[in-house]
């Protein structure tokens, strides 16, 4: 079950105590919506908490979005760890103000453009508010957070969005979705995934890294042997036996107006919804339930120095 920012303001381990506030955000029905009538997106507000290292005028600051389960111990831990190296720490929660615990059983419940949305909102308000330095504001995206985030870094270019993303980590991200130019200008990507993942298809991950960097960005990605789906997390690998996935379904990929391109019929309307799309791997015999997630052997430790490699690389300048 997603644990919700709004409970109360949470203090860290190492004694930091975050700042819980509401980001304006929307929740736009497509991608066409988001890009080409954004007059027509349905204003919401979800909640965040933001954790400044102590003693540092405007520091870097990484916006920590989460997977289909909400916001868990684990991505408290990435705040601590953020904050020990002088980064600050934006966790979102998604979930709580929409009143969704969990999308495991059905990603229906918000649109994934909704969730893209929601990472440019933050962005934009973090890049106003003036307490943190706005060339180098970072997205971090687990699973379904991890496509946000790179969703997110091609819509940039495609909206009225005001600031900038100086690097993206997706990790086992869903790249069931991907724009057809995926171009995130002078962003940084990154992506991380298990060659056991359950969830998320690490050739697709492979595949979407690549485009990006046929763009010219400056994007990587790292398989880790052995490792499953939420391989961060501090529990051992469960299976989670409500879980609806198509991993190796065909690549639905999104127009810059917008439109998505069905894998068989071709370029959708601009009304037809995201559920539609992901309905033709299901139909196609892609779907399955059940799929496992959690750690084991030093997956964990493994994830977290890469993390840290890349956001001290990222901002370093």
């Amino acid at each position: 079950m997603a644990e919700y920012l709004h409970d109360g303001d949470i203090t860290l381990d190492n004694g930091i105590t975050g700042r819980t506030w509401q980001v304006d955000t929307g929740n736009p029905e497509t991608f066409y919506q988001a890009i080409s009538q954004p007059g027509a997106v349905a204003a919401t507000r979800i909640y965040a908490q933001t954790f400044l290292p102590p003693d540092i005028d405007k520091p870097p600051v990484v916006v920590v979005v989460p997977g289909s389960m909400g916001i868990a111990p684990s991505h408290v831990y990435k705040a601590e760890l953020l904050t020990d190296a002088g980064m600050a720490a934006c966790l979102l929660d998604p979930f709580g103000a929409r009143r969704v615990e969990s999308t495991v059983a059905n990603q229906a419940q918000y649109s994934f453009a909704a969730s893209a949305w929601d990472v440019l909102a933050t962005v934009a308000a973090l890049t106003a508010e003036g307490v943190v330095d706005p060339r180098r504001i970072g997205v971090q995206g687990h699973s379904r957070g991890g496509s946000a985030v790179l969703s997110a870094a091609s819509m940039a270019r495609l909206t009225d969005f005001s600031g900038s993303i100086a690097g993206a980590y997706a990790a086992y991200p869903w790249c069931g979705q991907q724009f057809l130019n995926p171009d995130v200008g002078e962003t940084r990507v990154r992506s991380i995934v298990g060659d056991q993942d359950e969830w998320c298809l690490a050739q697709q991950v492979q595949g979407h890294m690549q485009a990006l960097r046929l763009c010219g960005c400056d994007a990587s990605w790292r398989i880790i042997a052995g490792a499953h789906h939420s391989f961060d997390r501090a529990t051992p690998v469960e299976l989670i036996a409500e879980a609806s996935v198509a991993p190796g379904a065909p690549t639905i990929y999104i127009e810059d107006d917008g439109i998505c391109i069905h894998p068989v019929d071709g370029p959708a309307t601009p009304e037809t919804q995201e559920r539609e799309l992901m309905l033709y791997g299901i139909k196609a015999g892609y779907g399955s339930r059940g799929a496992q997630l959690g750690t084991e052997l030093d997956h964990a430790d493994t994830f977290h120095a890469d993390m840290m490699a890349f956001w001290r690389a990222c901002f370093a300048g």
